[in-house]
């Protein structure tokens, strides 16, 4: 087992923060990760795999080390790197990075898009990387693969940070409840952080 194939086996929200700093490379173009967001399976009410194995979330259950690339609100995809031990379905939402290679490619995918925008947000970051749902259930740790995910050295604690998962409730509706987004503390790539929107149960006219 290689060491970075012995790092994405452990525990999700030992490899979230872990990711940070990892250079991420497909089709020309390499993004140092900045922000991700942890999600662990059946114990995660916001993780796709909470009710189980489905079609969709069938990467998820697989080996560490892959891609699950999913769409979402018919416009845009989002990668994720599953973690963990097979049948666990954890993973780790790429939420942002910085592009460090391949910088004409990025900006030939996002046309007149700020450099520290290029992957900031993860639909943003899934385009620059041109990753969609050819790419779901990739291996980023096959060196010869279409994907390679490089760990290289952590960032220091000191500058990671972590707070509520963006756009995600939880017992409160708030999110705090799973303070799993972590993200590199001065970081221009890093998204803007939105709050869950707490779905309100429709009122009765009968009082």
């Amino acid at each position: 087992m290689t060491p970075a194939a012995e790092v994405l086996r452990g525990d999700v929200l030992d490899v979230a923060p872990r990711l940070l700093g990892a250079h991420l490379t497909h089709a020309g173009v390499t993004v140092r990760l900045t922000e991700v967001e942890a999600y662990a399976g059946g114990d995660d009410p916001g993780s796709h795999a909470f009710r189980g194995r489905t079609p969709r979330t069938e990467v998820m259950f697989g080996r560490a080390g892959r891609l699950y690339v999913y769409f979402t609100y018919g416009m845009h995809f989002c990668a994720n790197v599953v973690t963990g031990t097979e049948g666990s379905a954890s993973a780790v939402l790429l939420r942002a990075g910085e592009v460090v290679g391949g910088h004409e490619r990025a900006a030939e995918r996002r046309p007149g898009v700020r450099e520290r925008d290029l992957a900031r947000g993860p639909a943003r970051l899934a385009r620059t990387l041109a990753l969609g749902r050819e790419q779901n259930g990739l291996d980023l740790l096959d060196d010869d693969g279409d994907g390679v995910l490089a760990l290289g050295e952590p960032v220091d604690p000191a500058l990671v940070r972590t707070g509520p998962r963006v756009g995600v409730s939880g017992p409160g509706g708030d999110g705090t409840a799973f303070p799993w987004r972590f993200w590199v503390d001065g970081e221009p790539t890093v998204s803007a952080y939105r709050a869950a929107v707490p779905r309100r149960r429709p009122t009765s006219d009968r009082g």
